[in-house]
């Protein structure tokens, strides 16, 4: 059944109007008609059956009839990206939704070519991913900023998983015996991190530096690599 994420609050018989762009997918890609049914989200009530209550000029309008999933909450894992190319970019964070990352956080490194991106872009893709997988929640995109800025006002109670290219512990022995979070996840820029950078990092008391393996991957590559490896480790990938 098509799932949509949606902002409004969702309860029994609470009618919407969805953005033109999701009006359009539902009746001019997928063909919805009056009564048919999809699943919408909001990230704060749950999965909710609806169907479509009215057709518009230009639209339709949604109502809410019983809720089929309560809200849930996926692992605390945030991930932490220096800026690549913008299609890289766009792919760590399709990936990072549906691996089920809480929040991604873009970072200018010393050695960042890149410090621009387009935040609402980036915003849709994930909630694609979101609505594809099936997760209840739309992780959020931050602001891109700088590294030294992120660690200095940095929770000391979340463990940062500090994926260095010039090698460490490999991360499936680091995470064996790591408990389930809250966790980071950091992947360098292309060129890798500046030495004063890997420094600091690896000095910092919630660090956790680890190998990706023999092989230097691009940044989506690495990024993906590191999801998956802690997902398997002290993630959520035990629960159906």
């Amino acid at each position: 059944m098509i799932r949509l994420y949606v902002r409004a609050d969702l309860a029994p018989g609470t009618t919407l109007t969805p953005t033109p762009e999701q009006a359009r997918y539902l009746t001019g890609v997928m063909r919805l008609f009056l009564g048919s049914e999809l699943l919408l989200f909001n990230g704060r009530d749950g999965e909710w059956r609806a169907t479509i209550a009215e057709r518009l000029k230009r639209g339709v309008v949604l109502r809410a009839e019983e809720q089929v999933r309560p809200q849930s909450a996926g692992p605390d894992l945030e991930l932490i990206v220096a800026l690549v190319k913008k299609s890289r970019v766009e792919t760590i964070v399709e990936k990072a939704a549906e691996l089920g990352v809480r929040r991604v956080r873009p970072v200018i490194t010393r050695r960042t070519n890149v410090e621009k991106v387009r935040l609402d872009r980036l915003d849709a893709i994930a909630e694609e991913a979101a609505e594809q997988t099936g997760r209840l929640d739309v992780p959020g995109v931050d602001d891109p900023v700088k590294l030294d800025a992120v660690l200095d006002d940095w929770d000391a109670d979340r463990r940062l998983m500090f994926c260095d290219e010039t090698g460490g512990e490999p991360a499936t022995t680091a995470l064996t015996t790591a408990g389930p979070g809250p966790w980071a996840i950091l992947i360098g820029p292309e060129g890798g991190f500046a030495p004063e950078e890997r420094d600091r990092l690896r000095a910092l008391p919630f660090t956790t530096a680890v190998s990706l393996g023999p092989r230097v991957l691009r940044a989506d590559t690495a990024a993906i690599a590191a999801m998956t490896l802690w997902q398997a480790a002290v993630g959520d990938w035990d629960r159906r």
